[in-house]
């Protein structure tokens, strides 16, 4: 596996931090853009990554701003409209950089959110998109005391540093992965803003209301275990989009089912629908 970095200027003026896997001795047949979740960072995706190109599959994975090497103060969107268009900006990068090669949008938990939007709202030219444990709803409702104090401060302070309650035990369960915790990076942090909270579960609501104009073929997975992301509402999405979505729920699955204790079979699942996907797109 090779593995090139560079930065690019998102649409803010801020640097984003970018990295590249690609196979080392065949043939490159299609490219995967990873759109991480929040408090992670693209690194964390090395693994994903190794099994992908493996199989003839370039990966791309960005730092979202305000995470990992990104410009931004941490865990903070201004807009999830911003954050679209970074990945656009993204999206770019990877078809310049392997003219001809199918492109695929891969999208966990909040980059999940992200990635759902973006192909809804700009239609992006690629051939699929894969989506895990997206963050459209949370697996628990916060009081509403809460998000009322919460709208109120991201409208006076909407950068305002706050703790994600984000527990590591309940991301993924130890595997033969042998995956870090998340908290021994640095790199990774549990800060979120209101504003950023706001726009994430706004433009979920958004994108469970529109789901079913998706045009493009979509891999759904989520586990029903899972604590932290709704899997009620991918249940839903997927029902609404029909037979252009393949539903993978994953039994006792927790959060980051490519980290899980089946992770290994999880990331396989997903380079057999891309390949299914090109297979398809070959014989039409």
């Amino acid at each position: 596996m090779l593995r090139e970095e560079w930065q690019v200027h998102g649409i803010s003026g801020r640097k984003l931090y970018v990295r590249e896997w690609k196979p080392a001795e065949i043939k490159a047949q299609a490219v995967a853009v990873i759109v991480h979740g929040h408090g992670e960072q693209g690194e964390r995706y090395r693994h994903v990554a190794e099994r992908m190109t493996d199989s003839g599959i370039v990966v791309v994975g960005y730092d979202l701003q305000g995470h990992g090497r990104s410009e931004g103060a941490r865990g903070h969107i201004a807009s999830i409209e911003e954050a679209i268009d970074d990945t656009m900006a993204i999206l770019a990068e990877a078809k310049e950089r392997h003219p001809g090669l199918p492109v695929y949008l891969y999208g966990h938990s909040m980059g999940g959110n992200i990635a759902l939007n973006t192909a809804l709202s700009r239609r992006p030219d690629m051939q699929g998109l894969i989506i895990s444990s997206p963050w459209l709803r949370l697996a628990f409702k916060p009081p509403a005391i809460k998000e009322w104090l919460g709208r109120g401060v991201a409208k006076l302070w909407p950068a305002l540093r706050m703790g994600s309650g984000l527990k590591p035990e309940d991301l993924y369960r130890p595997s033969d992965l042998n995956i870090s915790p998340i908290q021994d990076d640095s790199l990774n942090h549990t800060i979120i803003t209101p504003k950023a909270y706001l726009e994430v579960q706004e433009a979920g609501e958004r994108a469970l209301r529109n789901g079913h104009e998706l045009q493009l073929p979509l891999l759904l997975l989520h586990g029903d275990a899972d604590r932290i992301t709704c899997y009620e509402s991918s249940k839903r999405l997927a029902s609404s989009l029909g037979e252009r979505c393949e539903w993978i729920s994953v039994e006792g699955g927790y959060h980051e089912l490519h980290n899980d204790i089946d992770g290994a079979r999880t990331i396989d699942m997903i380079i057999d629908w891309i390949h299914s996907q090109l297979s398809s797109h070959a014989h039409r």
